[in-house]
């Protein structure tokens, strides 16, 4: 296993949409985590991607997650790499990072999609979420079980600074504290 490089890592922020998230069990923190992750990201020039399931149906993403994306994919597969995800990534991209909902649905699809494709997966356990915890918590362990790595927020965001002397760093940790 390998810390997370800037360089090579990219975040994907799956279908946070707006009318999704109040069944989503505890979705505002989620919404919340999947937020910081994107500022600390964009802070540190980590590409963020989103995608929004049926939005037709489902609603856009969340404001906050939106502004945060510099493209969103619209897709009707539960996995995001079987709608061109792979092909908006740069070549440089070895990692992703991976947050958001359904975590037994299209997070761990997608996940699926993108080891398939030959990337890396973080999956970031404080910010996926499912409507019942035993969907979210069974997604997480079979995730692992496939070659996925299991991280949160703040071991992303200190791997991606590697130091306290990274310019960044006081601007990172306001978001962490």
């Amino acid at each position: 296993m390998m810390l997370h490089a800037i360089e090579s890592s990219a975040l994907v922020l799956v279908d946070l949409q707006a009318r999704l998230m109040p069944v989503i069990h505890e979705g505002t923190l989620i919404v919340s985590q999947a937020a910081r992750l994107g500022k600390i990201a964009q802070m540190l020039g980590v590409p963020v991607v989103g995608t929004e399931q049926t939005p037709r149906h489902l609603g856009e993403n969340d404001e906050t997650i939106k502004a945060l994306c510099s493209r969103i994919i619209v897709k009707h597969h539960f996995d995001a790499a079987a709608e061109g995800l792979v092909d908006v990534l740069s070549c440089e991209v070895t990692r992703t990072i991976v947050a958001g909902c359904e975590a037994h649905v299209c997070v761990l699809q997608t996940a699926m999609g993108l080891m398939n494709h030959g990337l890396e997966v973080t999956l970031v356990s404080d910010a996926i979420g499912s409507r019942r915890p035993s969907d979210r918590e069974a997604a997480i362990d079979r995730l692992a079980r496939a070659g996925a790595e299991v991280a949160t927020v703040e071991m992303i965001a200190f791997e991606w600074l590697r130091s306290c002397q990274h310019p960044k760093f006081r601007d990172v940790l306001k978001l962490i504290k």
